[in-house]
């Protein structure tokens, strides 16, 4: 990580710039309704933080996928991009 690149980024924003969610309303919406899980504790704020190493529990379609905070980003980019922020731990 470098010196201009933030350590702690919102969670809403973290989950749109990482392309589980097409729109941040989305995935804000997806937060205040308890959906998202940090580190196996209900998230209902959209602006908890997430950090480096953080685990999310998610819903994706028809299953649930658990990802680790590898990256927060500056920017939404392409999808290889957003792929490099996260590693799937359980799909």
């Amino acid at each position: 990580m470098t010196p201009q690149e933030p350590e702690r980024l919102r969670l809403d924003k973290w989950l749109w710039c990482a392309r589980f969610y097409r729109t941040r309303e989305l995935a804000a919406a997806a937060c205040e309704k308890g959906r998202i899980r940090i580190n196996d504790f209900r998230v209902q704020k959209a602006g908890r933080e997430v950090k480096l190493g953080d685990i999310l529990t998610l819903p994706l379609a028809d299953k649930v996928v658990v990802v680790r905070v590898l990256a927060a980003a500056k920017r939404r980019g392409s999808a290889p991009e957003a792929q490099q922020l996260y590693e799937v731990v359980e799909a």
